[in-house]
């Protein structure tokens, strides 16, 4: 998953550098464009921070997950949104 997120990720980052180089940045589609992005990016580290908070409230009440499975649900909203992303925009 971590190696998917990465390549999801670069591509994402690449074609949204295309778009900004080849539209003006206050155009109403651009202005979408960077407005979903932030909210997707808040929005992801509000899940990933709500499921480290569940992981940290498990753990002080005896319920240890691994460390592997806690990354796992951590990475999983990001992994979600990113690889969405980059189907989009390659559209």
């Amino acid at each position: 998953m971590a190696f998917e997120l990465w390549s999801s990720s670069l591509s994402t980052i690449a074609m949204r550098q295309q778009l900004w180089q080849t539209k003006p940045f206050f155009s109403p589609s651009m202005m979408r464009e960077n407005q979903r992005m932030v909210t997707e990016k808040i929005e992801a580290s509000m899940e990933a921070g709500l499921v480290m908070q569940k992981a940290l409230f498990g753990a002080m009440s005896g319920n240890y997950a691994p460390w592997w499975v806690t990354s796992q649900k951590t990475m999983k909203p990001y992994h979600r949104r990113s690889s969405a992303n980059s189907r989009r925009l390659s559209r």
